[in-house]
């Protein structure tokens, strides 16, 4: 097969979803605009940071592109007279600054291509849809049977996995999606053995798995075809969109918020716990639940996506999961991923932020007892139920599923051992990733409150004390001492004097920064 025959070797390391920081650190003023520089940090370690210059020009493209979005973001206006004044500029420092703050803390936003390459353009310079667009070519000149419609450009959230439309030649009205994606940071098969549990994939049945028309891989990327779904995945249900619009389009600032019926919710869900205990006692990781990895195919719920663990992509909510200790293996993170989706389908909406402190009303309390159970404060610092636990809740306990389709998916014991150790390196280094955010978090905090302003009072107070009474402690030492040399000697009487008192050292410390 002449699919990607010498591709380059190796995966991505880098993790597209750890979150991009940006401050304005500085402006200068050339002749007839003002540049700002800006501090842009990935993750937590200030190490891992880099300058950027931009002027407002940069900024105002940037907004152009993302009001595909449909939000309305705080760009500071533009002004054509006294845009060089020291004051205006300050002001618009501080507006483009609340401008970086809002785009870097949209969980969709800040995972969009248009910011990636706006905040790190060094490694978000390629065109990847054009580096897809050759190598599905490549596959073609030995596939001559199936042929490229068009690009669905963008119709996902991530930067590296790109779709094609699809038909087969001698079915001209038949349309499938094929996804193409490079290898990510998770990924810790051999080259022979992920290639070998790609090609597994159409071999699987299961009533509630998007059935895998084809399948194959070299060392850096795969490619998978399925049947194109016009009804389009649960999120677009959930939003009521277009399945084709590109992702900013369709779930950035959805035109009616509303969830689904109680029915819906809890057969669904039924489903979709049904087929992640399935891949769990298969040893499968998965890892990649959303709503948009869930096709809709009538009233049944289907699961998209079962590569992903095998190329090593990080999850979508892994920003999420990551700052959770106890949230630590892929079954866990498949619960915790699953009350997102709950969630979503109850409110027609994301959580806020997660952990969630208390839900609105919800169709029926059996739906808050499972969001609680996965979202609240509570399970995210004590861990996850089982999936067979959540399946054991009120909620789902009852719901009756008809289908005769019989599970099948057969995975040799050595690719099953392989799978095993692949699965635990993945957790190894979200384990790792999860102890430096506790780590860091707790420098934070001490650092935050040791220089709080009353954390500062009471060093002051303090110091004052421990200065008072070392002065004290001073003072009868000298007048024992002096007591004492009046006491020793020929007995001759003397003339009593009073000591003079000592000087109390300075009362004000100066405290090196913590």
């Amino acid at each position: 097969m002449a699919f990607m025959e010498k591709p380059p070797a190796g995966k991505v390391l880098l993790d597209d979803t750890v979150p991009l920081t940006a401050a304005i650190e500085a402006s200068q003023s050339l002749q007839s605009h003002t540049e700002y520089i800006i501090r842009v940090q990935r993750g937590i370690s200030v190490e891992n940071s880099w300058q950027i210059v931009r002027r407002y020009s940069d900024f105002d493209l940037l907004n152009n592109s993302l009001q595909i979005a449909g939000l309305s973001l705080p760009l500071p206006p533009k002004k054509l007279i006294g845009n060089m004044d020291r004051e205006f500029i300050a002001e618009r420092q501080k507006g483009l600054q609340n401008y970086l703050n809002v785009i870097t803390t949209n969980h969709i936003l800040s995972n969009c291509e248009l910011v990636k390459k706006f905040l790190d353009p060094n490694n978000y310079s390629a065109n990847y849809t054009e580096i897809a667009l050759q190598q599905v070519s490549m596959f073609f000149r030995s596939e001559p049977k199936w042929e490229v419609v068009e690009p669905l450009k963008d119709i996902g959230w991530r930067i590296r996995k790109k779709y094609f439309l699809m038909k087969i030649k001698n079915q001209p009205k038949e349309r499938l999606v094929l996804s193409w994606a490079d290898l990510g940071p998770d990924k810790y098969l051999s080259d022979k053995d992920f290639q070998c549990l790609i090609k597994l994939l159409p071999s699987c049945l299961h009533p509630y798995i998007y059935r895998v028309t084809f399948a194959t891989a070299n060392e850096s990327s795969a490619l998978l075809i399925r049947m194109f779904n016009e009804k389009g995945t649960l999120k677009d249900l959930i939003y009521k969109a277009k399945p084709k619009d590109p992702f900013l389009k369709k779930y950035c600032n959805p035109k009616k918020i509303q969830g689904l019926e109680l029915q819906q919710i809890k057969t669904y869900g039924r489903q979709i716990l049904e087929v992640l205990k399935f891949l769990h006692d298969k040893g499968f990781p998965y890892g990649h639940l959303h709503a948009s990895n869930v096709m809709l195919d009538g009233d049944t719920c289907r699961l998209l996506d079962l590569e992903n663990s095998l190329l090593g992509l990080p999850s979508f909510y892994r920003s999420y999961f990551s700052q959770f200790r106890k949230i630590n293996t892929l079954e866990s993170v498949d619960v915790h991923c699953f009350g997102h989706l709950l969630y979503e389908m109850t409110y027609g909406r994301p959580p806020d932020s997660v952990p969630v402190d208390s839900f609105p009303p919800a169709p029926s309390m059996a739906v808050v007892a499972v969001l609680e159970s996965t979202l609240s404060c509570e399970a995210c610092k004590n861990g996850m139920p089982t999936v067979s636990r959540l399946l054991q809740m009120p909620l789902f306990s009852d719901v009756l599923l008809t289908t005769s389709e019989k599970p099948q998916f057969k995975i040799p014991t050595k690719l099953k051992e392989a799978l095993r150790i692949a699965k635990e390196c993945i957790e190894k280094r979200l384990i790792e990733e999860q102890k430096q955010i506790h780590q860091h978090r707790r420098l934070t905090r001490a650092q935050s409150h040791h220089g709080s302003e009353e954390e500062r009072k009471k060093r002051k107070i303090l110091a004052r004390k421990k200065s008072k009474r070392s002065a004290l402690e001073n003072s009868e030492e000298h007048s024992a001492k002096y007591s004492n040399s009046n006491n020793s000697g020929s007995g001759a009487s003397s003339p009593l004097t009073s000591p003079s008192s000592p000087t109390p050292p300075s009362t004000s410390v100066e405290h090196a920064p913590f």
